[in-house]
């Protein structure tokens, strides 16, 4: 059992890393955004990264909270 509370201590770790990388991509984004910068395949692939971290967040929040059948 304790093992487990390892696991999920891991997995929010993990959790709050990925969320700080999409912070920082979304940061990225919005000063290319806001300089005039128009690198549309830039932005793309920020925007492309970013939405995989965010896929990537909930799958993990998903194994910390596993789906209960009632």
């Amino acid at each position: 059992m304790g093992e487990d509370f390892f696991d999920q201590d891991a997995l929010r770790a993990r959790i709050m890393q990925l969320r700080g990388e999409h912070r920082a991509l979304d940061g990225q984004i919005t000063a290319l955004i806001e300089t005039g910068v128009i690198d549309q395949l830039k932005i793309a692939r920020l925007k492309k990264e970013k939405l995989f971290l965010k896929d990537r967040i909930s799958a993990l929040e998903d194994q910390l909270t596993p789906d209960i059948i009632a």
